[in-house]
C-alpha cells in the first residue's frame, strides 16, 4: 500500500511563492513516476506537473510553465512543487500522485496514476 501526504499549502498574495511537499510511504519510491494535479470545486482535476521515475524528465501544464518547478528527492521519498509568481487562478486544492513502474516517460493524465494524496489547499489573493 502506498500513502502520499502533501503539505505546504496556504494563503499567499499574488506574485508570492509556495513550496508544496509530498512524502510517500513504501520501499519503492524510486521506481515511481510522480505528478501534481489541482482541482477547484465543480471542476475537473487538472494536470500541473510531472517527473519521471529517474527524475530525468519533467513536464508542465502550459499555465504553469516557467513559474513552477517539480523535483524529487528519492533518499527522502519526497516530491516537491516550487511555485513562484503565483496568480489568483492558481488557487486550488493541489494533489500529489504516484505511478509505479520504471519508465523514462512522464505522465500527465489523471488515469495514469494509481495513488493519490489527500490534497493541500493553495489560495492566492489578488
Amino acid at each position: 500500500q502506498v500513502q502520499l501526504v502533501e503539505s505546504g499549502g496556504g494563503l499567499v498574495q499574488t506574485g508570492g511563492s509556495l513550496r508544496l511537499s509530498c512524502v510517500a510511504s513504501g520501499r519503492t519510491f524510486s521506481t515511481r513516476a510522480m505528478g501534481w494535479f489541482r482541482q477547484n470545486p465543480g471542476k475537473e482535476r487538472e494536470f500541473v506537473a510531472a517527473v519521471s521515475w529517474s527524475g530525468g524528465s519533467t513536464d508542465y501544464a502550459t499555465a504553469v510553465k516557467g513559474r513552477f518547478t517539480i523535483s524529487r528527492d528519492d533518499a527522502k521519498s519526497m516530491v516537491y512543487l516550487q511555485m513562484n509568481s503565483l496568480k489568483p487562478e492558481d488557487t486550488a486544492v493541489y494533489y500529489c500522485a504516484a505511478r509505479e513502474g520504471i519508465s523514462a516517460r512522464v505522465w500527465s493524465r489523471e488515469n495514469d496514476y494509481g495513488y493519490w494524496g489527500q490534497g493541500t489547499q493553495v489560495t492566492v489573493s489578488s
